[in-house]
C-alpha cells in the first residue's frame, strides 16, 4: 500500500533532530505495523498535492499549529482537496488538526474550547465498537495536545469514542475516512517536550497534570493496528 501523508505543519527545529518531521513519526509508527508501506509526503502548506488523485491508495492529513477555520489560502484549498477525497469515497485518515479539518470541511464544527488545552495522555472511551477495533479493551489511552476541538460533526459522521473533555475524539464517515484527536505518532518524549515549551502558554496547572501523566502507557501502536485494519478493508 503507498500512503501519502498530506504534511500540514513542521517540527519546531529545535526538536527535529530527535524526532524528525511529522512524516517521519508517521512512517516509524506504521512501518512497526506493516514494514511493506510506501510513503510519498505532500507539503500541502506550501501547495503540494498530487497530480493525480490516485496516485497513491490512501491519505493521511497530520497535525498542525494552525487552526482550521483560519482564513489561510492553504487550509482552503485543504478543505476542498478533502470535500474531493470524500466524493470520490477515497480513503482517508485525519489526526489532530485533519480529524479537525475533516469535520469542518464537511459540515462540522471545530472551534476553541473553553476547557482549555489538551495535553499529556487522555483516556478516549469508544461506545461503538468499529469492525477494525481489535474488540479489546474499550479505553483508549493516547497522547493529545490541542485547544481546538470539534464541537459538533458532519451529519455523514459517527462518533466513536470520546471523553467528558473531548466528545468527538474518534470519528469516522462511511467506510472511507477514519479521524483521531488523538496523536498516536507521538512518544512520551516529544509529549514531554512540547509541554516543556508551552509551558506559560497552557498554564502550571495543566502543564503538571500533563507530565505527571505521561507515566501512562501510551497506545500508539495499538492505534496504528486499527488505522491499517481500516485501510484494508
Amino acid at each position: 500500500m503507498k500512503l501519502g501523508i498530506l504534511r500540514t505543519d513542521a517540527v519546531r527545529p529545535e526538536l527535529a533532530p530527535a524526532f524528525g518531521q511529522y512524516p517521519d513519526m508517521f512512517s516509524a509508527l506504521l512501518r512497526h505495523a506493516d514494514p511493506d508501506l510506501e510513503f510519498v509526503v505532500y507539503d500541502v502548506e506550501s501547495g503540494e498535492y498530487p497530480i493525480d488523485i490516485d496516485e497513491v491508495d490512501a491519505y493521511l492529513i497530520t497535525g498542525s499549529k494552525s487552526s482550521v477555520y483560519e482564513d489561510q489560502h492553504w487550509i482552503i484549498a485543504l478543505m476542498a482537496f478533502t470535500r474531493a477525497l470524500n466524493a470520490r469515497q477515497k480513503k482517508l485518515l485525519g489526526i489532530c488538526f485533519g480529524h479537525q479539518l475533516v469535520a469542518q470541511a464537511l459540515g462540522g464544527k471545530t472551534e476553541k474550547s473553553a476547557k482549555g488545552w489538551g495535553v499529556g495522555l487522555h483516556t478516549h472511551r469508544f461506545t461503538t465498537v468499529p469492525s477494525w477495533h481489535d474488540h479489546g479493551d474499550l479505553n483508549l489511552n493516547i497522547l493529545v495536545s490541542h485547544q481546538d476541538q470539534v464541537v459538533s460533526v458532519p451529519d455523514s459522521a459517527r462518533v466513536l469514542a470520546g471523553s467528558e473533555f473531548c466528545e468527538n475524539a474518534v470519528c469516522q464517515i462511511g467506510n472511507h475516512i477514519l479521524t483521531f484527536q488523538g496523536h498516536p505518532e507521538f512518544v512520551p518524549d516529544y509529549s514531554r517536550e512540547l509541554l516543556s515549551i508551552r509551558r506559560e502558554r497552557i498554564g502550571e496547572a495543566a502543564y503538571a497534570a500533563g507530565v505527571a501523566s505521561l507515566s501512562g502507557v501510551h497506545e500508539g501502536q495499538r492505534v496504528a493496528r486499527w488505522m491499517l485494519n481500516f485501510l484494508n478493508t
